[in-house]
């Protein structure tokens, strides 16, 4: 566990050193597109070989994705939902097959949408979601939120809503994958 990297090259880029004496470094915050968003700066000023910069997704477009030192890095957005998001869908995997575990698709399951559903198509979404009801009856709905900041709203969530960027809009009963939380 690492300190809070003030919004300072050096000192970024010594943190980031200093993690990279793990078998893996897992970064939250500094990934946008700011003035103080120094990661990306700091990787490549190690040498590290940078991979991916932004995913099509929402919360957590900001991601990066680099191997420095031979070690797998994350640097994951720091808005708290977003940081969520990204790491399950991206950085968990790699934390377990470090750990030896097996290989393992994420555990996305259908659920019927209790109400019709629209979003923006642009980014694959993963919004904050309820699964209410029975086994037989169950329905997701999604909860409303203010952004990848709102933890009041995802607290009260079990699941998110995947929303794919190339559908636009669902009717009540319709299917919709979700992610368990």
């Amino acid at each position: 566990v690492l300190p809070i990297a003030p919004d300072r090259l050096p000192e970024t880029r010594d943190l980031i050193r200093k993690g990279l004496e793990a078998d893996m470094l897992i970064l939250s915050g500094g990934v946008s597109m700011g003035k103080h968003d120094l990661v990306e700066t700091a990787l490549e000023e190690l040498g590290a070989e940078i991979f991916v910069t932004h995913v099509k997704i929402q919360p957590g477009k900001p991601l990066v994705f680099a191997r420095a030192a031979g070690k797998p890095v994350f640097g994951l957005p720091g808005n708290p939902i977003s940081t969520m998001v990204t790491f399950e869908v991206f950085a968990r995997a790699a934390l377990e097959l470090l750990a030896g575990a097996p290989a393992a698709p994420l555990p996305f399951v259908e659920a019927p949408l209790a109400k019709p559903f629209r979003h923006k198509p642009t980014l694959t979404r993963f919004l904050p979601a309820r699964i209410a009801g029975d086994y037989f009856g169950a329905a997701v709905e999604p909860i409303q939120w203010q952004g990848s900041g709102d933890m009041a709203s995802t607290a009260r969530a079990n699941c998110f809503l995947v929303a794919p960027e190339s559908r636009e809009s669902w009717e009540a009963g319709e299917r919709i994958h979700v992610l368990p939380l």
